[in-house]
């Protein structure tokens, strides 16, 4: 399946999210600010965490299921915007995260991601934001997994294999990069300072990557050390 046109566009970036990744969220908390420093207009987009390690036996039952309630989450997003357009994914996935990555929590990491997962509240979310309550029907719809997935593909499809999320599409050249992978959302002037390096890394066709594994850890309450 071809991924369907934004609605509202063209937009400067395409931004691939999943809601149940802490990372994506971060990143795209760095991104909004970019959209209010520079007018960057951002077009959102789904990559499924859910599709992607559906082959993999070996990862924590608690992660999956917090994958399946992401996935939910992911249909509520995919009918709004099929309804009321690209900013209401944009305002759904903002309540969402600000109601799930900022409760201090214990335990495992894997332990705290379910347990944000399961004191969710798509229903809060949705009204929250002023749309329609009947939304909350279409989590349990699986016809919405047809974009979804075609979305997550053309993610991959893009970067390549190996990556996760978010995926960063910027445009008008089309080139996409995995990240950035970012601890903490940075103050306005490195904000912009770190959008521009992105923009020109990624405007050039033959770079691909740049990386380090060591980084601080997230600063989000649901990470805080104990």
């Amino acid at each position: 399946m071809a991924i369907p046109e934004l609605p509202g566009g063209p937009y400067d970036v395409e931004y691939f999210f999943d809601p149940g990744c802490p990372f994506a969220w971060q990143t795209s908390v760095w991104m909004r600010g970019v959209a209010e420093l520079r007018g960057v207009r951002i077009g959102w987009r789904f990559i499924s965490l859910r599709f992607l390690n559906e082959a993999n036996r070996d990862q924590p039952a608690q992660m999956a299921e917090a994958q399946k309630v992401g996935l939910r989450f992911h249909r509520i997003c995919a009918a709004a915007r099929e309804r009321m357009g690209n900013d209401a994914v944009g305002a759904l996935y903002r309540a969402w995260g600000e109601s799930y990555w900022y409760e201090e929590a214990r335990g495992a990491v894997s332990d705290r991601v379910a347990n944000a997962a399961r004191r969710s509240d798509a229903a809060a979310v949705i009204e929250s934001v002023g749309l329609p309550a009947d939304l909350l029907s279409a989590a349990e719809d699986a016809a919405w997994d047809v974009v979804i997935r075609a979305e997550t593909d053309e993610a991959i499809g893009r970067t390549g294999s190996g990556v996760g999320t978010p995926i960063i599409t910027y445009l008008p050249s089309g080139n996409s990069l995995f990240g950035p992978v970012i601890s903490e959302v940075p103050d306005d002037e490195r904000t912009v300072q770190l959008y521009d390096a992105l923009r020109t890394l990624a405007d050039f066709a033959g770079f691909s990557e740049l990386k380090r594994t060591e980084r601080p850890p997230l600063d989000l309450p649901l990470f805080k050390a104990a």
